[in-house]
């Protein structure tokens, strides 16, 4: 796979004035904009003219990479000017192949220690734009550390965000460490450190941070995102007494509650399934000096939708929607998901335009075997034929007996009999459940059209997956010889009864 040459930053600074040509300027043409991050470097002395800067690069096409205090300072940043710098470099760096590239080659490609030089800001913003990719921004962080000026508090933070949200709660506690050995550790990393411990279900580990804050009298007391994140942490846990002691302790704290708490409160609730307690909690939003977000109403959204509270849903989704102008892919399979379990007016009608909202990659197993399901249930057999050959073709496997009966029940109701044997052959090549139904109401159907030897044909097929015969079995052959006034081969299946001890039923006489 080939990549795009590194882009210089040089054109760009020129362009935006950020790098110096060799004729000295004015100090009165220096004066920063209102939104300038300032240089690292130092500065100059009052009524005096800045040095002249250092020449550009003769190739023109990049900055030094090496910078020291002895240097001449560098022109300040906007932070625009900085957002647009680093971009180029995040975006180069996220084009990166291979699950762990190494990203010396275009930080330096694109002088970001230079960058870093002229503002420590550039790190934390790179870093921000690395979330996707957890374990590269981690990388960078490593290379960052050994530049100039020292990573600050918040870069530490950062970095442990990362470390949480590669799942790897030991190199957060790494950074942590390395942070409060060369820095006074601040809430903000605390909380860094018991929110990765948190995202990976670490609950003892998030218990003594968060005692740890307590203790340590380099910080003030825990502030309302340390007991947000314990919020949090008990409702992922499904400890709700401990949840709500932790709300208590917050609100004794004299902390007021925030968004985040009531989220956090919301969230727990669903995943505990109390739902009238999780409307209590966002009906006091509703009358409280806290608005709900977009998370709120998607968390409502997704706790209705597992209730089968559809209207509820449906005016959630209507929230969520005119706050964020769109609801991702996860709470629209969590709709489709309570229209397939839950019966509702035109469900199908809003099925179908919901799915023209997920793109080919956006399916899951679970529904293709939903929607097979709830087409066989509204008797649309072309729908549930399609949602069949859809799962067959990404090797979905139905393993419950009950959708199985359902697309039965939905052949048997069309009397679409050679439809149905063709199903069952896809579903035993395809490794579907069988189940002995599946063979019966095959039998049933040849018998209704007077097929009888390929409903003779179904008891070796029953005998090939292990299906024994039962009593229903020789009854339906019985009724469907006595159907087509062929009474002798009714009575000897009368007889294959009585051979394998089944009797006779009391309203059956031999003839």
């Amino acid at each position: 796979m080939s990549r795009r040459p590194a882009r210089s930053l040089l054109p760009l600074l020129r362009r935006r004035g950020l790098h110096d040509s060799t004729t000295p300027r004015a100090s009165t043409s220096v004066s920063p904009p209102s939104d300038a991050i300032p240089s690292t470097s130092f500065p100059w002395p009052p009524h005096s003219p800045p040095p002249t800067p250092p020449a550009p690069d003769p190739a023109g096409t990049r900055w030094s990479a090496s910078w020291s205090p002895d240097s001449p300072p560098l022109p300040p940043f906007t932070a625009a000017q900085l957002r647009a710098a680093v971009s180029s470099i995040a975006d180069s760096l996220l084009a990166l192949p291979g699950p762990d590239p190494d990203p010396a080659p275009d930080l330096h490609a694109h002088s970001f220690p230079t960058l870093l030089a002229v503002s420590p800001l550039a790190s934390l913003e790179l870093l921000s734009l690395l979330r996707p990719k957890p374990r590269l921004g981690l990388a960078v962080f490593s290379f960052r550390r050994a530049l100039s000026p020292a990573p600050a508090l918040g870069e530490f933070a950062l970095a442990i965000s990362l470390a949480s949200r590669a799942r790897d709660p030991d190199a957060a506690a790494l950074l942590f460490a390395d942070a409060a050995a060369t820095h006074s550790p601040d809430q903000a990393l605390y909380n860094a450190l018991m929110a990765a411990y948190m995202h990976n279900g670490l609950l003892d580990n998030c218990l003594e941070t968060f005692h740890a804050l307590e203790r340590d009298r380099r910080c003030g007391p825990p502030n309302v995102d340390s007991y947000n994140i314990l919020i949090a942490l008990f409702g992922r846990s499904l400890l709700v007494d401990h949840m709500e002691a932790t709300l208590g302790s917050l609100d004794a704290s004299g902390h007021p509650r925030t968004i985040g708490t009531y989220n956090a409160i919301i969230a727990g609730y669903l995943t505990a399934w109390m739902w009238d307690k999780m409307e209590a909690v966002f009906q006091e939003m509703l009358s409280g000096h806290v608005a709900p977000d977009a998370t709120t109403h998607l968390l409502m959204l997704r706790g209705y939708a597992h209730a089968g509270m559809i209207y509820k849903m449906e005016q959630a989704y209507e929230r969520a929607y005119k706050h964020a102008g769109k609801v991702d892919i996860v709470h629209i399979r969590a709709m489709l998901c309570a229209y397939c379990k839950f019966d509702h007016v035109d469900r199908i009608q809003k099925i179908e335009e919901l799915l023209q909202r997920l793109g080919p990659h956006d399916y899951r197993p679970w529904l293709y075997v939903l929607l097979i399901r709830v087409y066989a249930q509204e008797g649309l057999v072309e729908g549930m034929e399609l949602r069949i050959a859809e799962a067959l073709e990404r090797n979905v496997i139905v393993t419950t007996v009950q959708v199985m009966r359902s697309i039965i029940s939905s052949y048997f109701q069309c009397d679409a009999v050679d439809k149905l044997a063709h199903f069952v052959q896809q579903a035993e090549e395809a490794g579907w459940k069988l189940c002995r139904s599946l063979y019966h109401c095959k039998m049933v159907m040849y018998g209704k059209h007077q097929r009888l030897e390929e409903m003779h044909r179904v008891l070796d097929e029953m005998e090939c997956f292990k299906f024994d015969k039962t009593k229903k079995t020789f009854w339906i052959m019985h009724k469907a010889y006595v159907s087509c006034g062929r009474r002798t081969e009714a009575n000897s299946i009368l007889g294959m009864m009585w051979k394998h001890g089944f009797g006779l039923p009391s309203s059956v006489s031999v003839q």
